[in-house]
């Protein structure tokens, strides 16, 4: 019994050994292949890119198109590779398409968002660079890629939104159109000379030359609150400008209707005690 397993298992070793001789060029061969073929796809892609973006392709459009075209050509070298090494082509496809087909099944929520990423390619509803609202989230867009869209937000925090949820809900684009209106409401006090408050506004926005004159920014009476008149100024800017003119704009409306002796008013209530323990004649 000893010998013979002896003898078996000797001829199993020389069996493995034949069998990684036999292989081994094609191994190499295929190691050799990944490696080139990664090389030159990153050579593809980079030299794509800056095509793209000599040609002033939006960026939007030339991270999703670089995305996939690199999915594709991996899964290309993939199916030489494995051709490379004896696996018959035939086989293989039927094997890929079945693993395709309960990949699919599997991942019905990733094929979404792929399907969503293309609609938001074609229809354009945003682009990268442009600060959204969406999913109770706001940010600029920093990338658009197959599966995710990436905002950074003003705090500089990263949130990635799936595309089809992007693509099937409300998204609001502040970015979409070069000008902005800005709406500020001011409260003075029932005091205050309306009339003289309304030129103090109005001589704030038309002398700062960020502020478009057309439409002209105006000033009315937009409420009755129940301790202030609020007054309602409206100007447009353009994107650009808007934030910084907009907090510019809040120091000044502060200090110069103070200058005017236009007072804010503060929250009032009248107080009135009564004596629990006098007796009710």
């Amino acid at each position: 019994m000893e010998n013979i397993s002896t003898d078996s298992v000797g001829e199993y070793a020389n069996y493995l050994l034949d069998s990684i001789l036999t292989y081994l060029p094609s191994i190499i061969a295929a190691i050799v292949l990944l490696i080139l073929g990664l090389w030159v796809i990153k050579l593809i892609i980079g030299r794509l890119r800056k095509i793209m973006e000599k040609r002033e392709v939006d960026r939007g459009v030339r991270g999703f198109a670089l995305s996939i075209l690199g999915i594709v050509l991996k899964i290309l070298l993939f199916i030489v590779i494995i051709t490379k090494l004896g696996v018959e082509t035939t086989s293989f496809a039927a094997i890929l398409a079945a693993a395709g087909l309960a990949i699919g099944l599997a991942l019905q929520g990733s094929l979404s968002n792929f399907a969503g990423g293309v609609l938001i390619i074609i229809l354009k509803p945003f682009r990268v660079g442009d600060f959204i609202e969406a999913q109770e989230e706001s940010g600029s867009v920093t990338e658009i890629s197959i599966f995710y869209t990436i905002l950074t937000t003003p705090n500089n925090q990263r949130i990635v939104i799936p595309n089809g949820q992007l693509s099937n809900n409300k998204v609001t684009n502040y970015s979409y159109e070069p000008t902005r209106r800005n709406v500020m409401t001011v409260g003075i006090s029932y005091d205050s000379d309306i009339k003289k408050s309304r030129e103090v506004l109005l001589n704030i926005v038309n002398s700062d030359e960020r502020v478009l004159k057309d439409p002209a920014p105006v000033v009315f009476v937009g409420g009755l609150g129940d301790n202030s008149v609020d007054l309602s100024l409206r100007f447009w800017a353009n994107q650009d400008d808007f934030w910084e003119l907009h907090f510019d704009t809040i120091e000044k409306l502060k200090m110069e209707l103070e200058d005017a002796g236009i007072s804010f008013p503060f929250p009032q209530r009248d107080v009135h005690l009564y004596d629990m323990n006098k007796k009710v004649k």
